[in-house]
């Protein structure tokens, strides 16, 4: 039976789509794109911007700014926090006792005191920014390598003979089997 695919249109004679030969491959490489543009994100927790302000604090006294373009540096693009969530870290630390800021030609720049620099060698953790790169570069693997495939079975689709096609249906069943076996791994 034929049906459709997240709102698809008719399904032709070889899968989801308007009826041309792999059109419905496409169609569903399109919403995995998507779907993992919309999981990737930048958003990171309180406590990853509370982190990554103290180990790059500890490493130097900075503005603001410099703050956030450091952390996007060092997580490849993959991370630019907000000033909206940057500013209010740096308030709530200064208001901890763990920064203190400097203002110098209207810009604050801020520095571990002794109890920061204390707390920033006590969190004996892997840097925010290399986790998030570190995550997102397996967000962006994955895409591709669904892409190449579905690239790979429209080109069957197009060009292979019917009993090709078949060969073809079964090894995208075979890998979305396996796929879901990685899952339901503990």
């Amino acid at each position: 039976m034929h049906g459709s695919f997240a709102g698809g249109g008719y399904a032709g004679p070889r899968g989801f789509g308007d009826g041309r030969p792999g059109a419905g491959v496409w169609e569903a490489m399109e919403q995995l794109r998507t779907a993992f543009e919309r999981r990737g994100g930048t958003r990171m927790g309180r406590g990853d911007v509370r982190a990554a302000v103290l180990a790059l604090l500890a490493e130097r006294p900075m503005h603001g700014y410099q703050i956030i373009q450091e952390i996007e540096e060092r997580s490849g693009g993959a991370w630019k926090p907000s000033p909206g969530s940057v500013y209010p870290t740096l308030q709530l630390l200064a208001d901890e006792g763990l920064i203190s800021a400097e203002e110098a030609n209207g810009r604050k720049t801020y520095a571990l005191t002794e109890g920061g620099r204390a707390e920033a060698d006590a969190a004996d953790r892997q840097a925010p920014w290399l986790a998030t790169s570190e995550r997102e570069s397996g967000f962006s693997a994955l895409p591709k390598a669904g892409m190449e495939l579905a690239q790979a079975a429209a080109q069957v689709g197009r060009t292979g003979t019917p009993e090709q096609v078949q060969q073809a249906v079964a090894a995208l069943d075979e890998a979305r089997r396996r796929l879901y076996s990685i899952l339901a791994q503990d």
